[in-house]
């Protein structure tokens, strides 16, 4: 298993523990749709994806996913109030151009909103940019400047201010190392490499 994939499943894992079964689940930046594969076959929820890329959309139909190529946010306005018991936005809010229309969006078609992202603040982030004066690139972030997708790298006291600014009740967070795996409680924002929150009006 490569280190992509062995994350990508703790992230599944993750997020598959606070799923109900049998919910109804949109996925924001559904990319191939392995996720929603994941939790159509742990958790027999219904699930229906967007995304922009029509690749992603493909793999997602033949991985028999419904997924919408288009606009998430134009895709949320055709829904009802709490339509959804779960909107997911796992690794993608840090590439989002108008993230806080589309989490308050969220919010309001999805009972509960469960957002995942890398922590820009992990130690090794902060060293490795004022040591190196370069794109940081590490365990967390694995690639150059010119491969990467993040456009608007966040980090964990970033996210919990923005909740705190927006009113937004954090219903439970999941905090991991660099290694995705282990579990950090204490100095988050300096020790975890990736974070998840759970959260509701």
């Amino acid at each position: 298993m490569t280190r992509l994939v062995e994350k990508r499943t703790v992230d599944m894992q993750i997020i598959g523990d606070w799923v109900e079964p049998h919910t109804r689940v949109l996925d924001l930046g559904c990319g191939r749709g392995a996720l929603l594969g994941y939790l159509m076959q742990s958790k027999q929820v219904t699930a229906v994806g967007v995304d922009l890329d029509f690749h992603r959309i493909s793999a997602c139909v033949q991985r028999g996913v419904t997924a919408y190529q288009g606009d998430m946010l134009s895709f949320m306005h055709e829904f009802p109030d709490r339509f959804f018991d779960r909107v997911i936005c796992s690794r993608t809010v840090q590439e989002l151009d108008r993230p806080t229309d589309v989490i308050l969006e969220a919010l309001r078609v999805g009972r509960t909103v469960t957002v995942g992202f890398v922590n820009h603040g992990y130690w090794k982030n902060r060293v490795d940019a004022l040591v190196r004066g370069r794109k940081v690139r590490n365990e967390v972030y694995t690639t150059e400047w010119f491969e990467s997708r993040p456009a608007n790298p966040l980090t964990i006291a970033d996210f919990e201010h923005f909740c705190v600014t927006k009113r937004i009740r954090i219903a439970r967070r999941a905090h991991l190392a660099g290694n995705w795996r282990s579990p950090r409680h204490i100095l988050p924002n300096l020790l975890a490499g990736y974070a998840l929150y759970d959260l509701t009006r």
